[in-house]
């Protein structure tokens, strides 16, 4: 895609030379959309926002956000580029010691030398936005674990990112503040014009703002498309796991010798 915010060429990578996490994986990130990765667990999907984000390189391949090549970026420079991405983990990762305030500015603080009114100013709008700056001297242990979420999208946003990536953002939230969570991603992706990659199990949610899907399984892209074309997809794979089906392609057991001769082997032992 000529208009892709994150290309991928040909990336292959595994932990310490074993298993295979990828064996040439190409992906585009269209800019200004959200685009969410899927698949079964432990395909990886967490692994390429890692590989995007510069905490991993791949061991072939490119990965090129923006026009920079990740990889090959030194700690300067990637300390730089990352000021362009906003990242919310799962657990939040909010910072015990922090107030709801001081987590947010913490980036700012960081990253520039702001003056404390710009940085109240900034703060401020970033809480409002996710319609919590009324609890902006919160501590994270008085905040339930909707707010904790949305206090870590308010930080991930603080330094008005292109992309923003969201680790499994629906995990464990009750249904009001799931919807809640729904909602602002995708406002808040068109509101700020962002580029916003999701990583999620939750095929409802996930479909009902994904404008492009890709469907990750061993180590490859095996689909992509609009979540109405992999609904529609004539592909076992895709219905199995877009339907939840237990039968189907997708194996149960992970690759294991036959089951009688495992069994055979302690008793002759």
């Amino acid at each position: 895609m000529s208009n892709s915010l994150v290309k991928i060429r040909d990336v292959h990578f595994s932990w310490d030379g074993r298993r295979d996490i990828y064996s040439g994986v190409d992906l585009d990130i269209p800019e200004g959309k959200v685009t969410a990765i899927m698949g079964p667990s432990g395909t990886g999907k967490t692994t390429m926002l890692r590989l995007i984000g510069g905490q991993l390189k791949p061991t072939q391949g490119s990965v090129e956000v923006a026009g920079q090549e990740i990889p090959k970026l030194n700690r300067k420079a990637l300390y730089l580029a990352r000021r362009r991405m906003g990242m919310l983990f799962q657990s939040g990762a909010l910072l015990t010691d922090l107030s709801t305030f001081e987590n947010i500015a913490f980036p700012i603080r960081e990253h520039y030398d702001f003056s404390e009114t710009m940085i109240r100013d900034i703060v401020l709008m970033k809480l409002e936005l996710v319609g919590l700056r009324g609890a902006r001297d919160l501590m994270p242990s008085e905040l339930s674990g909707g707010m904790k979420r949305r206090v870590a999208l308010a930080r991930a946003i603080v330094l008005d990112p292109v992309l923003m990536m969201y680790d499994e953002p629906f995990t464990g939230l009750d249904p009001v503040t799931l919807g809640t969570i729904v909602t602002l991603i995708k406002e808040l992706n068109n509101a700020l014009g962002l580029t916003s990659v999701i990583v999620s199990h939750d095929i409802g949610e996930t479909f009902s703002i994904a404008d492009h899907v890709c469907i990750l399984s061993e180590g490859k892209i095996v689909a992509a498309g609009s979540p109405e074309e992999l609904k529609n997809s004539d592909s076992a794979f895709v219905q199995q796991f877009v339907n939840g089906h237990p039968d189907g392609p997708m194996p149960f057991h992970y690759p294991a010798d036959d089951y009688a001769e495992d069994l055979l082997k302690g008793h002759k032992s």
